[in-house]
């Protein structure tokens, strides 16, 4: 039996055979919209139409697919198209989702404003109190559970397993957004869930160059519902987009152990400051989900959120007062970014359970040296 072959080496590796023709060690990136059939009907490889299927995105897909450890992998425009074709696939009007009370503001707003004008209806809940969960799944009406795990800011860790138990006993699929933690900490199908689905904006493509966004499915029938809508609706990600997703991915294990060790420090650094209220990540035993991340994901990630004690005018001096923290959205590039939710990527669910508060600011850690973050850290709450 063959020995199944290291994590960074599937990443290499994994959809990247070298090109048969010149030997290029890199494939090329199939720039085309279209391709010359043999005959009517007889097509080359079975590409027909760029919409339907390009060889640079075929690597990619195969090359998510074998990180997560699952049978199909497809690869779209952005994280939100991938989000909205699954939820296509598997939701008719009068379907309800339960989502946790602590997730991305754009999938909250795409399940609740675009999907909800066309019938769907949603609970959010505590995606950390299992009896909760369970008593908010209505039976033959809920359709998926959608979990986020380390969640977004606020960085709550969810049992996958315990969850996957759950809604798999009530008929539910169980998607997990594996976007903070990507498959080089995390591996959601192998702990029970159905899909997993990422931003390969953020560490997958890890430089801050390329939107995408992916699905990973193992069921053979809901694989080809979604594939019907990728190819029918056309959200399918473009050739060099796609290649640059693999470029970036070729690096992720070795990019996350850098963000791990740096989030890891600044995080210990920040315990204990006298303006900071408190610090969100799941690597510091204080953390009320440690336990548990330790034992489902590798590495804690390179995300962490922090709230002050001079409330919202104390956390928007220091998201302003940053250098190599950079103010932006988005996160898991190789440089760090600092965000403050409340106004920017959380900014849609004001008003909501989900409404983060004011006082709280995310750090996206890059790959830099810590000891220059640390002192822009530094630097920036004096200012506090």
């Amino acid at each position: 039996m063959a020995r199944t072959r290291n994590f960074d080496t599937i990443a290499i590796h994994a959809g990247q055979e070298f090109d048969p023709t010149t030997g290029a060690v890199i494939p090329p990136i199939y720039q085309t919209s279209t391709y010359v059939q043999e005959s009517i009907g007889h097509l080359r490889g079975g590409y027909e139409y760029s919409r339907g299927g390009n060889p640079t995105r075929t690597a990619l897909e195969t090359l998510l697919a074998a990180l997560e450890g699952g049978k199909h992998g497809l690869s779209f425009a952005s994280g939100l198209a991938a989000e909205d074709t699954i939820l296509r696939a598997l939701l008719a009007p009068g379907d309800h989702i339960v989502l946790g009370n602590d997730v991305y503001g754009g999938t909250h707003r795409l399940i609740n404003r675009v999907h909800g004008a066309w019938g769907i209806l949603n609970s959010t809940v505590e995606m950390s109190d299992l009896a909760a969960v369970e008593q908010a799944i209505i039976p033959g009406e809920t359709k998926i559970l959608w979990v986020e795990t380390p969640s977004n800011p606020l960085m709550k860790v969810c049992d996958i397993a315990a969850l996957a138990r759950i809604g798999h006993r009530f008929g539910v699929t169980v998607i997990v957004d594996n976007t903070f933690a990507s498959p080089a900490l995390q591996q959601p199908l192998a702990l029970g869930a159905d899909v997993v689905v990422h931003s390969t904006t953020k560490y997958l493509g890890g430089h801050s160059d390329v939107l995408g966004g992916a699905l990973i499915i193992n069921d053979d029938e809901l694989a080809e519902k979604a594939q019907f809508l990728q190819f029918a609706a056309g959200p399918v990600s473009a050739p060099m987009d796609a290649w640059l997703t693999v470029r970036g991915i070729k690096t992720l294990s070795v990019r996350m152990d850098r963000h791990c060790s740096n989030a890891q420090a600044i995080a210990e650094h920040l315990q204990g400051h006298p303006a900071i209220d408190r610090v969100y990540y799941p690597g510091l035993p204080t953390h009320p989900g440690h336990e548990l991340a330790k034992k489902q994901m590798s590495g804690f990630g390179g995300m962490l959120s922090i709230s002050f004690v001079g409330g919202v005018a104390a956390a928007r001096s220091f998201a302003e007062a940053t250098q190599l923290f950079q103010l932006a959205e988005s996160l898991g590039g190789v440089e760090s970014l600092v965000n403050y939710p409340s106004e920017m990527t959380h900014a849609s669910v004001r008003g909501t359970e989900l409404e983060v508060a004011d006082n709280i600011i995310r750090l996206s850690v890059g790959i830099e040296g810590v000891a220059d973050l640390i002192d822009d850290i530094d630097r920036a709450l004096a200012a506090v």
